[in-house]
């Protein structure tokens, strides 16, 4: 199953002073959401990919805001943050994307998932995740099935014949369900059907990079991936992406959206971010993202000196109980999703944060991309397609 997590990344250099500051008031929104919503350990399911729902329903004038309290993660200092129903229907789509994930991880026993405890415990927040997100979708009128049968659907699909274009529809009706349902919490009809086509052009993006990103991994372990199953090279996949990525833009033209900045954030996540993330695609991060279903004994690179003493570690390393207790702080703290960096709960290595990475700003070159900086309150449709 596709993992829709960490797939956008946009930072400082691309989005400029104005636009950061709405991601960020989104992002920490998301964050209050769901710690109301599903409680603290909820928060760990705070990521990008869902912010776009949010981002897009305050840009069809979906939502409002408040003040929010002091917060560790913004060194204690209050700052705005978007609520309301976008907010909400955001909180429920990260909710159901993650039960989905991790039921899929203890189902398949990936990594610390091998474990019958650690498989117990997350079926039950699997469960828990998705009564959650099933009840706030049904506050906001939202049907949440899509999201829900994403599991089921996708073994269906694995087992049978293997066609690309059928393996990512189940990604591709969950994404654009949640994404047209922003249409219908604004009472924007004309917008259902190009904002349902952007979101599912979106799922087949997220689920063919997922794809491209974890070729080398699942033929090493021997776990299915649809590249494989399908006999497509990953040129020929990345060569889908970009084709994606140009629809995308092309659907998102069709949206009648508000003029401002969650206008424009909407344009450079789904448009531009969309385009770096095929950009990235063959390129390792530096630190690699914290994920439980990866083994605990795992070099984070495989060509490691074996004349170094070992790799760089910001903590100690603990067994499964102990990496159990310290993971779980990390997701109350928030730190799993927005810390620069922090240290894997089991082995003590550096990872970062799934929303706070800024990959490519070493190498990016950030003028093409700023017209979008200076559209005004205009459409917002570049010229210089620099993100496709």
């Amino acid at each position: 199953m596709c993992d829709v997590f960490g797939f956008l990344r946009p930072c400082r250099h691309h989005l400029g002073p104005e636009l950061h500051a709405r991601w960020s008031a989104h992002l920490c929104g998301l964050c209050l959401t769901l710690r109301d919503e599903a409680g603290q350990l909820a928060r760990a399911t705070t990521h990008v990919d869902a912010l776009l729902v949010s981002v897009l329903a305050e840009a069809q004038g979906v939502g409002g805001g408040r003040e929010a309290g002091p917060c560790p993660l913004r060194g204690m200092r209050s700052a705005p943050v978007v609520t309301g129903d976008g907010a909400r229907l955001a909180a429920s789509t990260a909710l159901l994307l993650a039960a989905d994930r991790v039921a899929d991880h203890v189902d398949d026993r990936d990594g610390a998932f091998a474990s019958r405890p650690v498989a117990a415990v997350g079926d039950r927040v699997a469960a828990g995740w998705a009564r959650a997100g099933s009840a706030t979708a049904a506050g906001i009128g939202f049907d949440p099935a899509a999201l829900l049968a994403v599991p089921a659907r996708q073994r269906e699909v694995e087992s049978g014949i293997a066609i690309l274009d059928r393996v990512t529809v189940p990604t591709e009706q969950a994404v654009g369900a949640a994404l047209a349902h922003t249409a219908v919490l604004a009472g924007r009809p004309g917008n259902v059907a190009p904002l349902d086509e952007a979101g599912r052009l979106l799922g087949r993006l997220a689920h063919l990079l997922d794809a491209v990103a974890d070729r080398s991994a699942d033929a090493a372990s021997g776990r299915w991936n649809p590249l494989e199953a399908t006999d497509t090279s990953t040129p020929d996949a990345l060569a889908r992406c970009r084709e994606t990525v140009v629809g995308i833009g092309a659907a998102l033209r069709r949206v009648t959206l508000d003029p401002g900045p969650a206008r424009r954030l909407a344009h450079q996540l789904l448009v531009h971010e969309s385009g770096r993330a095929v950009t990235r695609a063959q390129q390792e991060p530096p630190i690699a993202p914290w994920d439980p279903s990866r083994p605990t004994d795992e070099p984070d690179s495989p060509e490691e000196d074996a004349d170094e003493p070992g790799p760089r570690r910001l903590g100690p390393e603990r067994g499964l109980l102990a990496g159990c207790a310290a993971a779980a702080g990390l997701c109350c703290t928030g730190q799993l999703c927005c810390s620069e960096e922090f240290a894997d709960p089991w082995t003590g290595q550096p990872r970062q944060g799934r929303c706070a990475d800024c990959v490519d700003c070493t190498s990016c070159s950030c003028d093409c991309c700023d017209c979008c900086s200076s559209c005004g309150d205009g459409d917002c449709c570049c010229s210089c397609d620099c993100g496709s």
